[in-house]
C-alpha cells in the first residue's frame, strides 16, 4: 500500500499516532510491542515526534534493522541518533533496548552475536527507509539481500557502497518476519528509486515482504 503525505511533517504526524496505536493493540494481545527502528536522517522527526507521546514504554522492546561497526556512541552509529531523538527522552527499560554489538570484531562476529538476541517469532511492526540507490536496512544493490527461507538472520556487510563499509543488517528474509512493515520515504531524491520499486525492479527494498507492508511518502519523494 502506498499512502502520500503533503509533507514529512504531516507524514511523522500520522507515522507517531499508528505506531501508538499498534503498540497498544499489541500490548492488549501479547503483552508487549516489539519494534524495529531504522537508521539514517529520514526517520529522524518521527522519533523526536513519538518521545513527546505517552504509552506503556515498559512494554516496548526496541531492535535496529541495521547498524554501522563503529564503536559505541559514535555519532554515525543509527543507535546513537534513535537514542537522541527517542530513547533517552522515554521511559523504555535499559534491558528493552537492543543494539548491535561487537564493534573491533568486525561484521561477521557482530552479525552472528545481534542473531542471539534478535526475538523468537515475528516482530510487531519494523519502520525501514530508502536509498536514493534503492537499498534498505544496509542492503545494497549487488550485494546478497538474504532473501531465501534458510537465509541468515543477520548479514555481515563489508563491502557497502557508502561509508562506512563494514555494517550489520537484519537480513531481507528475517525484515519480513514482521506483522507489519513501514517504509518512510521522503525526498525529492528518493523519486527514482520510487519509480523504479513500483514498475516491479528488483531492488532492495523490493525483496521485503510481510502480511502487512506500507510505503509512506511524502509528495517531493512521490514525484
Amino acid at each position: 500500500m502506498w499512502k502520500v503525505f503533503p509533507d514529512s511533517e504531516t507524514l511523522a504526524t500520522e507515522l507517531v499516532q499508528t505506531l501508538l496505536a499498534e503498540a497498544r493493540n499489541c500490548i492488549v494481545r501479547r503483552g508487549r510491542f516489539k519494534l524495529v527502528l531504522a537508521g539514517g536522517s529520514t526517520p529522524k522527526l518521527v522519533y523526536e515526534k513519538l518521545a513527546q507521546e505517552k504509552t506503556d514504554w515498559s512494554r516496548w522492546h526496541i531492535w535496529f534493522g541495521d547498524e554501522r561497526c563503529y564503536p559505541p556512541g559514535h555519532a554515525d552509529r543509527n543507535d546513537s541518533m534513535a537514542r537522541a531523538a527517542l530513547l533517552h527522552r522515554v521511559s523504555i527499560p535499559r534491558d528493552n533496548i537492543h543494539p548491535v554489538a561487537g564493534e573491533g570484531w568486525g561484521p561477521e562476529a557482530a552479525a552472528r552475536r545481534y542473531a542471539e538476541v534478535l526475538p523468537q517469532g515475528r516482530f510487531d511492526l519494523t519502520l525501514l527507509g530508502l536509498g536514493e540507490d534503492g537499498h534498505t536496512a544496509s542492503l545494497f544493490p549487488g550485494n546478497d539481500w538474504g532473501e531465501g527461507d534458510d537465509a541468515p538472520a543477520v548479514l555481515p556487510v563489508s563491502n557497502a557502497p557508502k561509508l562506512p563499509a563494514e555494517r550489520v543488517s537484519l537480513s531481507a528474509h528475517r525484515l519480513s518476519q514482521s506483522r507489519k512493515v513501514i517504509f518512510i520515504v521522503t525526498g525529492a531524491g528518493k523519486v527514482d528509486a520510487v519509480t523504479r520499486w513500483k514498475n516491479g525492479e528488483a531492488i532492495p527494498a523490493s525483496a521485503i515482504h510481510a502480511p502487512e507492508l506500507e510505503v509512506w511518502l511524502d509528495k517531493a519523494s512521490a514525484g
